[in-house]
């Protein structure tokens, strides 16, 4: 055997085992996203308006460390915290089940005050009747609803406690209290505050609302006070974390929201796996059947292809640290595809390896001459599929970009595979004297069709299928979008009796919020998805209950989306396809040495796109980021596909001198099309496993791809190819 060929087999298993060790085991190496374990996903909008310049860009920093800090000590682990942009955070909170808590906890400003109450009856009637004197403010208990006129001015804030603590009083109901306690400053002053107003109530005012208002018996020199409110006490532990730890500087909004409950995230990850299992051993027997010997070392490969792309998120957090190795249920499915798309590489090189057998050539030259054919249209297509999902990666929010990450490993795992390991394996059976001949299976042979001769009649087909798509997209207006860019709130509520839609339709009637929209699954008719436009989950919650006594609800998931983070996350999706568009042009122009080729291949790809979201449209789905992704992935697969085209005109062109380019173009796509029909076969036989057993989150996005994979076909041949005869001068000769 080659000295060679040794080092290269080394390569392999020095590879293959360092992916091994950083992909095994799988739950120590990589992380489950949100969608599969559970958890909350927070964007939340730090309110710096009334701030001046300094403290404006300080603010958020504290706000992050504050958050942290109240984090830390509830107790959730493995959190993310990251400031984003200027005054917005991003908090991830795996695990975490009671949302209202969390919301709660993370999001009260905990500005603590406390203000002498006036306990002149005239002016508190004033007030009342509407004439508020001036310094003064009108608040009301939380209890008794009590009237209560306060001072403007606080006579102490929270910034002089030391300490925040739980007690039970030591009356016959033994309720929780938040016990206080000041530094020496504010001991001082406390004490001076309460020997100056004894007989007066001292009103105890968290974030703008009375949580109590003692009468001032005597001066408290001890520095300490309590904060009464008939909490529970879960309720009075959280109170005393948040001041304990201390105010944010600046009052927040959620902006966007994502809590997936645990039964919708192992509901996510058995049916995730189940897809990818189908998907991919369909791959494998499909490559054993039809290419033989070829086909079980394609297999090797993509197995090895597997491994690779684990232990490439495994070694993620080592090469990039600011990147976590998290799998999502995208992700999963970035997974499946990749190892799909990785499979046009090997069925472009058996193809090429058949041509050279065919033309004569002995079975080591005809290997050898078969990768160095592929090879350029496996670079270029694979590399324009890179540029979608670095775009995806750029412009993308959470799941999104699992899906980048794990598409953009696979695709770089199956150059390797492909290139080198099977090649390698090749050589080594020949040199071994273990193969001397390579059959495959052939399904479609050699055609000599006329593609450009019927080209206005696609062209025409194609108009008519993108203007039914547009017309419907401006007559639903803004119903085309889901919460993610229209904005609102979804939640998905698991019942144990499939419920009839008219009772769901009545309880939400009855709490005024008969305008909802209602969905219900077929395969899953337990499961209920409720959209309104605010956020009501709380008494949708408590009345659901109610009203199915019997039934026993469970929250599967929530989403939330503010109209800026709507807007925000359209306005990146646009740009993504545009910066994806513009990289695809400039590569493909450059690479073909002719801008026909790259306008031909720009135009076919957003047919596919508009024809994607044309579907979507007319079938009733709504357009939400993973629809966006899907888009980019369409965009990607194909221009994938024509290139594959457009490097065999150019190989052609050198070959036949003689031939025009229609000419040239019509051989190009003969010669390719049993390669074209046979990886989007492949590719399909993935995107329907998602489609049938991914379940209701990826059923979008896998509809998407089902529509988008096979115009690509469609527009590789019958729009793409004659493009470039149209627009090119040398076709108008």
């Amino acid at each position: 055997m080659e000295r060679k060929l040794v080092y290269k087999i080394l390569l392999i298993l020095g590879v293959v085992g360092l992916c091994s060790f950083y992909a095994f085991p799988l739950d120590k190496r990589i992380n489950l996203g949100l969608d599969l374990q559970g958890g909350m996903h927070l964007l939340l909008k730090v309110d710096t308006s009334h701030l001046d310049g300094q403290a404006k860009l300080d603010a958020c920093d504290r706000a992050v460390e504050v958050i942290r800090n109240r984090i830390d000590e509830f107790g959730v682990r493995e959190t993310s915290i990251q400031k984003q942009g200027e005054d917005e955070i991003v908090v991830q909170l795996p695990g975490v089940t009671d949302r209202q808590r969390a919301i709660d906890l993370i999001g009260k400003t905990a500005m603590l005050e406390f203000k002498i109450v006036s306990n002149e009856a005239d002016k508190l009637k004033n007030a009342i009747a509407g004439t508020i004197p001036e310094g003064y403010e009108l608040k009301y208990t939380p209890d008794e609803n009590e009237p209560l006129l306060l001072e403007k001015q606080a006579v102490l804030v929270g910034d002089a406690l030391t300490n925040a603590s739980v007690r039970f009083d030591q009356s016959q109901f033994n309720e929780p209290i938040v016990a206080l306690q000041f530094n020496a400053a504010g001991a001082k002053k406390f004490a001076e505050v309460t020997a100056a107003n004894v007989g007066k109530r001292l009103a105890i005012v968290l974030d703008g609302k009375v949580q109590s208002a003692p009468r001032i018996r005597e001066s408290i020199p001890s520095g300490e006070a309590v904060i009464t409110g008939r909490f529970d006490p879960e309720a009075a532990q959280d109170l005393a974390l948040i001041l304990r730890v201390g105010a944010l500087p600046a009052p927040m909004h959620i902006e966007e929201e994502r809590t997936v409950g645990p039964l919708l995230g192992q509901d996510s990850i058995n049916k995730g796996v189940k897809a990818c299992l189908i998907g991919c051993a369909l791959i494998f027997i499909f490559m054993a059947g039809y290419y033989l010997l070829a086909g079980l070392i394609s297999d090797i490969a993509l197995l090895l292809n597997l491994i690779v792309i684990l232990g490439g998120l495994g070694m993620l957090p080592l090469l990039f640290p600011g990147i976590s190795a998290t799998l999502t249920l995208p992700g999963i499915a970035g997974i499946a595809l990749s190892l799909s798309m990785a499979v046009d590489a090997n069925i472009l090189i058996n193809e090429r390896i058949r041509e050279e057998i065919k033309a004569g050539r002995n079975l080591r030259a005809a290997i050898t001459n078969g990768y160095q054919r592929a090879f350029s249209a496996i670079f270029d297509s694979n590399l324009t599929t890179l540029i979608a999902a670095f775009m995806l990666f750029q412009f993308g929010t959470g799941p999104i970009r699992g899906f980048a990450v794990t598409l953009t490993i696979g695709l770089l795992a199956s150059m390797f595979t492909a290139i080198v390991v099977t090649r390698v394996i090749f050589e080594v059976l020949i040199s071994l004297g273990w193969v001397k001949n390579l059959p495959m299976l052939r399904l479609i042979g050699q055609t000599k069709l006329d593609f450009i001769a019927k080209r206005k009649i696609f062209y025409a087909l194609s108009i008519i299928i993108i203007l039914i798509g547009v017309f419907s997209y401006f007559k639903k207006g803004p119903l085309v979008y889901g919460i993610d860019f229209a904005g609102g709130q979804l939640q998905e509520y698991s019942f144990k009796n499939p419920p009839s839609a008219d009772k769901i339709r009545q309880v939400l009637k009855e709490i005024n919020l008969g305008d909802a929209s209602i969905q219900q699954f077929q395969d899953n008719p337990r499961a209920v998805l409720i959209r309104t436009s605010e956020d009501n989950n709380q008494v949708l919650t408590n009345k659901l209950k109610e009203s199915f006594p019997d039934d026993d609800i469970q929250i599967l998931r929530i989403e939330r989306v503010g109209p800026v983070a709507g807007n925000h996350l359209k306005k990146k999706a646009v740009l993504a396809m545009l910066w994806s568009l513009a990289g695809i042009l400039i590569y493909v122009g450059f690479r073909f040495k002719h801008i026909n080729f790259a306008f031909a291949g720009i135009a076919a790809l957003l047919h596919d796109v508009l024809i994607a979201m044309g579907f979507l449209v007319f079938t009733n789905r709504q357009i939400d980021l993973l629809s966006v992704t899907a888009f980019l992935t369409i965009a990607g697969y194909s221009i994938n596909d024509t290139i594959v085209i457009y490097d065999r005109v150019r190989e052609n062109a050198h070959l036949y001198r003689k031939l025009s380019l229609k000419e040239l173009i019509n051989l190009s796509v003969n010669q390719t099309l049993g390669r074209t029909l046979l990886t989007s076969g492949v590719t399909l036989l993935v995107v329907l496993a998602f489609l049938f057993y991914g379940g209701e989150v990826l059923s979008n996005f896998s509809f998407a791809l089902f529509v988008g994979f096979i115009s690509g076909v469609y527009s590789t041949i019958f729009i793409a190819s004659p493009l470039v005869l149209a627009w090119s001068h040398k076709g108008k000769k």
